[in-house]
């Protein structure tokens, strides 16, 4: 018997609409180079959550593959480039194709109203 361990991720089908507004994002154009694009977006607890798409890092093994589900690290901040949100983490930038359905846009002006002049990020460790 082999010793195989299986992995399962989310996946999801991006919809017309998610592929046009990614479009649209990448025909805009932006200030500086973008890891990837985030549909059905969110931020919980200073990261943002969503389905990745074109991510700069995607590898032969299906990390950061189209579709699936990624949490980014820490968000330091949250800008307007143009007609998208840019997330901007500690070594990615993330654009904001489509946001979650009933809770992406609140949670966006959540995070906007709670960082301002506030940079608490979350530990590498706890003790």
């Amino acid at each position: 018997m082999l010793n195989m361990i299986g992995r399962d991720f989310y996946g999801k089908r991006h919809t017309e609409f998610d592929l046009i507004r990614i479009k649209k994002a990448q025909a805009q154009g932006f200030d500086r180079p973008i890891t990837a694009y985030l549909c059905s977006a969110s931020i919980k607890a200073r990261t943002g959550i969503g389905v990745v798409f074109g991510h700069n890092r995607k590898d032969q093994y299906g990390r950061f593959g189209d579709g699936h589900l990624i949490r980014t690290s820490d968000v330091i901040k949250a800008e307007r480039e143009g007609r998208f949100w840019v997330l901007t983490t500690v070594n990615s930038r993330y654009v904001l194709a489509t946001f979650q359905r009933g809770n992406g846009r609140a949670s966006l002006r959540e995070f906007l109203r709670l960082s301002q002049g506030m940079h608490h990020f979350t530990p590498r460790g706890l003790q």
